[in-house]
């Protein structure tokens, strides 16, 4: 079956995509997407900036129709980063329609809009040809290049299909970038191989949310925290008949008010660049706060400890979370060719618990939400739930901190009134064991975050233990973030 096979169908839908640029019909999109896909014949990689709207729509359609992989770039991204994205991937053109762009870049640039629409189409690639780039950050280095096969979307998106229920009678309203996996594979993608509308908002704004008619929502917890502030808008949500959240853990408190405001809980879902979206709560079956369900169809999970012995899927033993399935990426970008990251288990980085029902609870990466102090384990995310629930805490992050007694200082990071240092450790001593209160609290104006809403907890590491070296833990930390 063809990439975006929905695309391809005979019928036409009047809009097809709407977004702030207008609204398109199937055919239309379909020929303008196909003469793009005649401009980048015989190029072997191209890239695009990739702006909310519809021309990265038809931009990305094109280059799958055409075969050719294509990487997006984000349209705020610094001018080091937009050049090393566009050096490392070896892109031969930047398709844009940004009037600087040619200024910008020593590509040759490809103007998108257009009035032209062609009527043939390029033969179907191959299932295994690499169909995106997707540039990702990890915690050291510049961003790699992201290799994901045509094969593997289709895997993806077709097991999130049965999951959702996802048919060519639903309308897919979200804001969301369009150069990461949720906001482009599944907000976009999705609905060119699966069928239906796509309104996309421009903006993830809880006001475009609510006058946009739809039958799902995607949002991140930044999002969906705004519209839950927003019961008038939250309320104009309730016809629809799924909210979904991923792209980092939902605060409970914004899954219970939602689940109150608009009549549902929202579903959550578990996934990474590297391996498309692996884990999620179903259309027809629990959605439960904290956890984002279990593994789609073909995807395997399981957890290990430290030396990769498997632990018990007891709901509590955390484990690192290792997954494999056909939505597996094919490797890294490097030096022009794809470095494959190996066979099997894929380590995702992230550590989990998974009950026995299948359940997962992730607990967070292994690099910054493992906190091991004192001989004891403990889950940054067990603790942010908590801390959540006391009425003077908006927003809060939780990161281990280097101590010389007990290895890791819990350390919490807290957007909210003004509240005792003393009460809030006490609240959650209260609530959890003694060894996972926080020893530390300090209040911020706001937790650094980025694009897709994930909080950046390495900056609040690096930033806190710097501070806590210059003097005395408490007094400096607190001086540098209040």
């Amino acid at each position: 079956m063809p990439l975006l096979s929905a695309l391809l169908q005979p019928d036409d839908l009047d809009a097809a995509l709407s977004t702030p640029d207008g609204a398109f019909s199937r055919h239309d999109l379909l020929g303008w997407a196909a003469s793009v896909a005649a401009d980048l014949d015989g190029a072997p990689i191209v890239a695009v900036r990739a702006a909310p709207g519809a021309a990265t729509v038809a931009a990305i359609a094109g280059a799958l129709l055409a075969g050719v992989p294509i990487v997006p770039v984000p349209p705020d991204a610094g001018r080091l980063e937009r050049e090393h994205m566009l050096k490392d991937s070896g892109a031969a053109l930047l398709l844009s329609d940004d009037p600087e762009a040619a200024g910008e870049s020593a590509l040759p640039v490809v103007r998108v809009s257009r009035r032209a629409r062609a009527t043939t189409l390029p033969a179907e690639p191959a299932d295994g040809a690499p169909a995106l780039v997707l540039y990702t950050s990890g915690t050291t280095g510049a961003p790699k290049g992201v290799v994901i096969s045509r094969a593997a979307i289709a895997a993806d998106l077709d097991a999130l299909a049965e999951a959702w229920q996802w048919t060519p009678a639903d309308t897919l309203v979200h804001g969301l970038p369009l150069y990461h996996v949720h906001g482009l594979v599944l907000g976009a993608l999705g609905p060119l191989r699966l069928g239906g509308r796509l309104t996309h908002t421009g903006r993830p704004t809880p006001e475009a949310y609510a006058e946009s008619a739809g039958t799902m929502y995607f949002g991140v917890p930044t999002v969906w925290s705004r519209i839950a502030a927003r019961p008038d808008a939250a309320r104009r949500l309730s016809a629809a008949r799924l909210l979904v959240s991923g792209s980092a853990p939902l605060p409970g408190p914004v899954f219970h008010t939602l689940r109150e405001l608009t009549g549902q809980a929202p579903v959550e879902r578990y996934g990474m660049t590297e391996t498309l979206i692996t884990v999620s709560a179903r259309a027809d079956g629990d959605r439960r706060a904290g956890q984002v369900g279990r593994p789609l169809a073909g995807i395997t999970t399981r957890i290990v400890d430290d030396q990769g012995a498997a632990v018990p899927n007891d709901g509590v033993t955390i484990g690192h979370l290792q997954v494999q399935g056909p939505t597996l990426f094919d490797g890294y970008l490097r030096g022009g060719s794809i470095q494959s990251w190996g066979e099997g288990w894929y380590p995702t980085g992230d550590v989990a618990t998974i009950a026995p029902d299948g359940w997962h609870r992730i607990v967070g990466r292994a690099s910054t939400d493992l906190i091991k102090t004192g001989g004891y384990r403990v889950g940054a995310g067990e603790v942010e739930d908590v801390l959540l629930l006391h009425p003077a805490v908006r927003e809060c992050a939780v990161v281990g901190l280097p101590d010389p007694d007990l290895g890791e200082r819990i350390t919490a990071f807290v957007v909210g009134d003004a509240v005792a240092e003393a009460e809030l450790i006490g609240f959650v001593a209260e609530r959890l064991a003694a060894h996972k209160r926080p020893r530390q609290v300090v209040r911020v104006p706001e937790l650094p975050r980025n694009a897709m809403g994930k909080v950046q907890k390495g900056r609040l590491r690096a930033e806190g233990q710097g501070a806590a070296t210059a003097s005395s833990p408490s007094a400096k930390v607190r001086r540098q973030f209040t």
